[in-house]
């Protein structure tokens, strides 16, 4: 019984990640941003980023791969609206910002997410939104410590 709903819950959740990426890209057509791209400009908008953030960070925070990474930077820079520079903390690095032109499609983009966020979410209400976060980040949690690399000291 619990195995039944353990798949249909994460079933749920690989049908509403596709579905967000489907949607959410279709919501955002009118400047042709994609959710993957939408995410990035996110991230890079934050106020607690104004010096952006190193591939690696942005990685990490969306977590993606660099591979994934890769190419959406190099579409995202191509547009002018995310500039890539060396770190100043790590010549190996590269430190990726959001552009004042990359600030003004946020911009433009922001109302498009809202009224996405809201028809998508309609049938919820406050609470049911607090909820579903909070089981989200728990769900979350679980995987990010699945995730870590194993130490090689199980036996000890």
């Amino acid at each position: 019984m619990l195995d039944d709903l353990s798949n249909r819950l994460f079933f749920r959740l690989y049908q509403a990640a596709n579905l967000l990426n489907k949607v959410g890209t279709r919501a955002l057509d009118s400047e042709q941003v994609t959710t993957q791209q939408w995410s990035i400009l996110g991230a890079l908008s934050r106020e607690a980023v104004p010096e952006g953030m190193t591939v690696s960070e942005l990685c990490d925070y969306l977590m993606v791969s660099r591979q994934n990474m890769t190419g959406l930077l190099g579409r995202l820079e191509e547009r002018g609206v995310v500039s890539r520079s060396v770190d100043p903390h790590d010549n190996r690095s590269r430190r990726i910002r959001i552009t004042d032109k990359g600030r003004e499609l946020w911009n433009v983009i922001t109302p498009l997410i809202q009224g996405f966020y809201e028809e998508a979410a309609k049938d919820l209400s406050y609470d049911d939104r607090i909820s579903c976060v909070h089981y989200l980040n728990r769900l979350l949690g679980n995987m990010k410590e699945m995730d870590r690399p194993q130490t090689g000291n199980e036996g000890a």
